[in-house]
């Protein structure tokens, strides 16, 4: 309370104390505040800073070294695939995994890029039934994969895919067709990132091919040079006679299936009226 017997000029000079303290008063207050606030940016910054380093730390105690690999994968056919008989084994130089039967089965050939949902649409249904076919030698399946679809993934999926599929051809090649089949079911969306290298590995290694030369060539894109210069060749040039122009292309005794609708494209039972009708012919 302001004293009744100061003068005039007192009661100014007391005001204007109590507004100096007052503004010094807020003065510490902002100051107190602004440094809270730069330390809360300093603490986010460094807690981004150790993850960042916690990610990078973890991807290089994850990272294999790249293996020695040829410039085309083993384990291939002439014309870039994988084949698959009897007991799901690959055709290898060491290999022939065929039916004690000599009656003739269908050669089924299907080329595929693992970003293309086309290939997904036909794969997912007709899966049983080509497991059962190829695992009790009813019938033989090539699959020959191929790359063009990067520009449908923000993280190149397209290329990934195709190279770690012949990763596991070079050195697990009887986990291939389990493998192909996982990557089928794991397709990404259209405009997505795709699942990662070290998510491709463990893809590979659920389908029995979790070994260290695997994990090396997926993550060092061994094969990358030539998934490009693969698919550019089939993409330019007939194979056996057939124009390539986009996946899935599916031939059986060098028969090309096709369909009309997405029904029919679906439809595992179309597709078996087919194989049989190709070897009846």
């Amino acid at each position: 309370m302001t004293n009744s017997k100061q003068t005039r000029s007192e009661q100014r000079e007391e005001a204007r104390q109590k507004a100096k303290e007052l503004r010094e008063q807020n003065a510490k207050k902002e100051k107190r505040n602004k440094l809270v606030l730069q330390l809360s940016v300093v603490g986010a910054a460094l807690a981004i800073i150790v993850g960042v380093g916690a990610v990078i730390a973890f991807e290089a105690a994850n990272r294999a070294a790249a293996p020695v690999v040829d410039e085309t994968p083993a384990n291939l056919t002439e014309l870039g695939g994988v084949k698959i008989g009897v007991g799901l084994q690959a055709f290898t130089a060491t290999n022939t995994p065929t039916p004690d039967s000599s009656e003739k089965s269908p050669e089924i050939i299907m080329y595929v890029d693992y970003q293309c949902p086309i290939c997904q649409a036909f794969d997912l249904p007709n899966a049983a039934q080509l497991r059962s076919w190829v695992d009790t030698g009813a019938a033989t399946v090539e699959i020959r994969p191929l790359s063009f679809l990067d520009r449908a993934s923000l993280n190149e999926y397209s290329s990934r895919a195709a190279n770690a599929a012949f990763c596991v051809a070079n050195f697990q090649p009887d986990s291939y067709f389990d493998f192909h089949q996982d990557l089928m079911e794991n397709q990404p969306s259209e405009g997505q990132e795709g699942p990662s290298d070290q998510r491709l590995f463990e893809i590979a290694a659920q389908s029995g091919a979790g070994t260290e030369e695997v994990k090396g060539c997926i993550q060092n894109k061994s094969f990358g040079d030539y998934v490009e210069q693969h698919t550019q060749f089939v993409l330019s040039n007939p194979q056996d006679g057939v124009t390539v122009s986009g996946t899935p292309t599916i031939l059986v005794n060098g028969e090309q299936y096709t369909w009309n609708t997405g029904d029919e494209l679906l439809s595992p039972e179309r597709f078996a009226q087919f194989v049989s009708s190709s070897m009846a012919e």
